[in-house]
């Protein structure tokens, strides 16, 4: 699914135009980068949980010549999936029903 695709299928399943859909999503992108990038954590009930983790300094081997690499500290993001959402991808529960939308050509 494209972005494109998930605008059209949030606006029809809650009942708003694409373009608020849009902006909704684009928000709620904004919000996540900005609060993990600031060390915050984002839980969302039934989804999940965004952070942000810290990445040691350490050395490294090059598979393809065998030296050794020295690779740099950094940060990165990390996503945890709710126990709602583990469930519903094991079929221990039912997936949300979902409005139709029409296939644009």
């Amino acid at each position: 699914m494209n972005k494109g695709e998930l605008v059209a299928l949030v606006a029809a399943t809650s009942g708003t135009s694409a373009s608020d859909a849009e902006r909704v999503l684009n928000g709620f992108r904004d919000v996540v980068q900005t609060k993990v990038k600031s060390g915050e954590e984002i839980t969302y009930p039934g989804l999940g949980k965004w952070s942000r983790v810290a990445r040691k300094a350490r050395t490294a081997r090059n598979p393809r010549t065998g030296e050794t690499v020295k690779v740099a500290a950094s940060k990165a993001p990390k996503f945890t999936a709710a126990a709602g959402l583990r469930n519903v991808v094991n079929g221990k529960a039912a997936a949300p029903k979902l409005a139709r939308v029409k296939a644009a050509k």
